[in-house]
């Protein structure tokens, strides 16, 4: 979704304004379309999922992969004024809110399910 909302707000840029904007390396690379990368354009890829086959530590590293994200979405917030941004990302930090609650959820009754023989 982020990566949909900066293809629509460089549709209609000028070269000049992509310039003035330091979005040239990537116009340059994948013009005004949607590349699935970080703000230092590093692209997305299989090694930033975490698993390790234990549901303990890969819930806890889900809740922590949330509250990153949540970071992400508070620091956009912090710089953005347009409203056709800002009600995408407050949709998206509250959905990774309630997601690192399901997550503690989980968490919890694996915990308490631990000790049982056979659980996982």
């Amino acid at each position: 979704m982020v990566g949909t909302i900066i293809m629509q707000l460089m549709k209609d840029a000028t070269m000049e304004e992509i310039e003035a904007a330091g979005m040239t390396p990537y116009f340059v690379d994948h013009g005004k379309g949607v590349y699935p990368c970080d703000a230092n354009g590093t692209p997305y890829n299989a090694f930033s999922i975490q698993v390790k086959g234990d549901p303990i530590a890969d819930l806890v590293e889900d809740m922590a992969a949330e509250q990153k994200a949540r970071v992400v979405y508070d620091n956009i917030l912090r710089m953005v004024d347009d409203p056709d941004v800002i009600d995408p990302i407050r949709f998206l930090r509250a959905r990774e809110v309630v997601h690192f609650q399901r997550f503690g959820e989980a968490l919890r009754f694996v915990q308490e399910k631990v000790a049982e023989k056979k659980y996982y």
